[in-house]
């Protein structure tokens, strides 16, 4: 029943957004780098809040600071909603980012060890545990908003996460936070239905916007921090890499290779992982299954790694030799 109010709660915010994005400009226009028709309705991550709010509601209770997450999360949500209608500074995003950082450290999502990334050797953070989270929480956000780039892929990528962290959770008999995580995926549904043009029509096609990937990137850290940390943890830390590798990745490679050509991490250009795939042929379609197929196997990597207990040093051996591959063929690729 709550999975059907959720997804409810989330439809129908979506309704009520996309209608008020008309009338006060909340709406993605097309230039030389989007290339989409039409100024399309920037409210996913605003449907995405209402789903997550309304579970927050009916049940205060499913996991300890779940009202700091949602709080921290409705703060970052107004500072994108703002972004995405006024194209805000860099300034106001960064503090936001750094006061939701300090509300989930507050709390005591704090990343403490990395576990045992060396062989017989766990990595414990000691007092740069702050800084290092804080440093999370922004590669995160950033991970996210940079993996918004072709329809359905941040939502596809989120479903996995969101599913994975599911099993992984209720793996370990923490039921509340699986089911938690499972009605975030259905609060994703309607989302996902109008920006694919699923029962939707192309007339109603919304963007998630930077609102919705700040929002997205912010709970999925706290998140695998929780799940990573910690006695009663579902997983070791270097398995939250594999639950996130596509955006991971991505943000990495793309950043690496801006710092080699002289310029700033965060200019924009057309050499993400999806642009990457089309220039190599594949349509944005083809190019969303693709990566979507990646992700889950990165995914069943991480969790089968867990559930094998495969060595962290070797864990993140194997992830770096995939990000490495990614780099040089996607740096050729680019050059091109």
């Amino acid at each position: 029943m709550i999975y059907l109010i959720v997804l409810f709660s989330a439809k129908a915010g979506l309704v009520f957004s996309r209608y008020v994005a008309n009338i006060i400009g909340l709406l993605d226009k097309p230039d030389l780098r989007k290339q989409h028709e039409g100024h399309v309705p920037l409210v996913g991550g605003i449907s995405l809040w209402c789903g997550m709010s309304i579970l927050m509601l009916l049940n205060v209770h499913w996991f300890a600071h779940q009202t700091v997450l949602w709080a921290a999360a409705s703060l970052l949500m107004v500072i994108g909603i703002l972004d995405d209608r006024f194209n805000l500074p860099v300034l106001p995003r960064v503090l936001g980012q750094g006061v939701a950082a300090l509300m989930m450290m507050n709390a005591g999502v704090v990343l403490e060890t990395l576990g045992e990334l060396l062989p017989g050797m766990t990595i414990a953070l000691g007092p740069f545990g702050f800084l290092v989270t804080l440093l999370a929480v922004w590669a995160s956000i950033n991970a996210f908003n940079m993996i918004d780039g072709i329809d359905g892929l941040l939502g596809t990528i989120t479903f996995i996460t969101f599913g994975a962290l599911a099993v992984l959770y209720e793996g370990q008999g923490q039921l509340k936070m699986g089911q938690w995580c499972i009605a975030l995926v259905l609060a994703l549904i309607p989302y996902m239905a109008a920006n694919l043009g699923i029962w939707q029509g192309k007339g109603r096609k919304v963007f998630m916007g930077d609102a919705g990937s700040t929002l997205i990137g912010f709970t999925v850290i706290w998140l695998l921090v929780s799940a990573s940390q910690g006695e009663a943890r579902a997983m070791r830390p270097v398995t939250a890499l594999w639950l996130i590798a596509v955006p991971l990745i991505d943000m990495c490679a793309v950043s690496l290779r801006r710092l080699r050509e002289g310029h700033s991490p965060f200019r924009p250009d057309r050499g993400h992982v999806h642009h990457i795939l089309m220039k190599c042929g594949l349509s944005s379609r083809q190019s969303l299954t693709m990566l979507a197929f990646t992700a889950l196997g990165c995914a069943v990597i991480g969790i089968a790694f867990e559930h094998l207990a495969v060595p962290d040093s070797l864990s993140l051996v194997i992830f770096l030799t995939l990000f490495m591959a990614w780099f040089i063929f996607s740096l050729r690729v680019f050059r091109r």
